[in-house]
């Protein structure tokens, strides 16, 4: 359900050609090669299948830890003359450059995001932390995907991988507003991917998923719509899902205060809305649609609970025309015509999606999911109210005019970067050998970084004809 990111690449950079560090000779060299290490994990993890991504991951994070260290100590010399209480000489011989490909903004399709040539040490720092925040949440939907399979997860099985996914969403929240705090970086100078608008928007949206997570632990419908569609389920004998009254009116409003801060996200990616990919935008809107039907269908329970059929099922139509459904046709039991066919296609491609674990499952923030709820409550409480309660079912404007303010559920926590440790600070004070070079990876540095890099070899040909960087073979 988390949005997935796509984690940028960047390109060979000698820092020690940049920076020089009278007090810490080592200090550029070391820096070097821990880039040039985080450049070539981004590498390899692009061009690995995305079947092969998510294990990939840790390597990742490994890389951009070791990294910021550095980055943020180069940062602080630069700026302060110290690296947490120890003094440090760091000075600039010519103004730091760096590429870092920029994959939030919007391309054509079929092409690459471009590279942006960024100043200063400052860009570069906040784009680590940004490949860290995203790699937070790429983690998260990995442990999300349990939830959505075919097969049905213990509950201690689904409660582990909430926790998990609610704590990686945290931690990106807290990476970015530390993004939007670096006080020393100019924003003249930073690209659409770390101005301060989309800082803003990026910890919003991450607070907004981590909220609505939190009703998945204790909400059985959705588990009871996924266990009703899979054929291999022999427990179809069992009692409907019930929730208490008081917990269905806070999940309410919890789904409320997701909304409201995908609302808020959605007001920050204004400014830079032709610029940014429009997939972000529609994904911050799709969000917000989904949270405020969640609640709806919360409150829905809430009044059906109490005996109010007729209510209940308004607050379900109000709930799809949030989702911008059309109203579900008088015998819903069975889907029929085009429009039938059609959702039922959509939703076998989107299961699909998440028993490949395809990298663009959940793209609709979840809103084919719900739909699925919604449309399961409803056919079954209108066949209830026909036949037993007989309840006038209200216009559903209202009711959705006056729901309840969201209520909060998470404290934001700082981030707490890593820093050099006070010995890795002594060993950097060695002098450098003329003839040591720092290490400047293995992964190719090339424009088209999804290449084939083994020669191909043409059918019929000479033996040792081949053609290196991926030829035409005409057949």
């Amino acid at each position: 359900m988390p949005y997935p990111f796509t984690l940028p690449t960047t390109s060979s950079t000698p820092l020690d050609a940049f920076i020089s560090s009278p007090s810490h000779p080592s200090l550029p060299l070391t820096a070097t090669t821990q880039r040039s290490v985080l450049r070539d994990a981004l590498k390899k993890h692009k061009r690995l299948p995305p079947a092969q991504q998510a294990a990939h991951l840790g390597v990742v994070q490994e890389a951009l830890n070791a990294y910021l260290p550095y980055a943020l100590g180069i940062a602080s010399a630069l700026n302060s003359g110290r690296i947490g209480d120890e003094p440090v000489n760091v000075t600039n011989t010519k103004q730091l450059q760096t590429q870092w490909r920029l994959t939030l903004s919007a391309t054509l399709p079929g092409r690459e995001p471009p590279r942006a040539p960024l100043a200063g040490v400052y860009n570069d720092v906040a784009f680590v932390l940004q490949s860290l925040a995203y790699i937070q949440v790429q983690q998260a939907r990995v442990h999300l995907q349990v939830l959505y399979s075919s097969s049905i997860p213990s509950p201690d099985r689904r409660t582990a991988a909430i926790s998990s996914a609610m704590k990686y969403l945290l931690e990106a929240n807290a990476i970015h507003n530390y993004i939007l705090n670096l006080h020393t970086q100019d924003p003249a100078s930073a690209p659409l991917d770390t101005v301060n608008s989309t800082q803003v928007a990026l910890a919003a949206l991450a607070l907004a998923e981590a909220t609505l997570i939190t009703v998945l632990k204790d909400d059985p419908y959705t588990t009871a719509v996924i266990q009703a569609r899979n054929k291999e389920d022999k427990e179809w004998m069992i009692s409907a899902p019930s929730i208490p009254k008081v917990r269905a009116h806070l999940f309410a409003r919890l789904c409320l205060c997701a909304s409201d801060h995908a609302q808020r996200a959605a007001a920050s990616l204004a400014p830079g809305i032709g610029a940014l990919d429009p997939a972000l935008l529609n994904y911050v809107d799709d969000l917000r649609r989904t949270s405020r039907a969640k609640a709806a269908r919360f409150l829905a329970i809430d009044a059906e609970i109490a005996g109010k059929t007729g209510e209940a099922i308004a607050y379900l139509r109000g709930a799809r025309k949030e989702l911008g459904l059309a109203p579900l046709e008088q015998d819903a039991s069975k889907r029929k015509g085009w429009k039938g066919i059609k959702q039922t296609f959509a939703e076998k491609r989107e299961d699909r999606k998440v028993e490949k674990g395809s990298d663009d499952w959940g793209l609709d923030a979840g809103k084919l999911e719900e739909a699925r709820v919604l449309e399961w409550l409803e056919v079954k409480w209108v066949k209830m109210n026909d036949t037993i309660n007989v309840q006038a079912v209200p216009p559903s404007e209202p009711l959705m005019a006056t729901m309840p303010s969201g209520r909060e559920y998470h404290t934001q926590k700082p981030y707490m970067p890593p820093q050099l440790d006070v010995s890795l600070l002594a060993r950097l004070r060695a002098p450098v050998d003329p003839q040591q070079r720092a290490f400047g990876g293995d992964e190719d540095d090339s424009g088209d970084e999804g290449a084939a890099r083994e020669p191909v070899v043409v059918p019929g040909a000479f033996p040792g004809a081949a053609t290196a960087g991926g030829g035409n073979a005409y057949y």
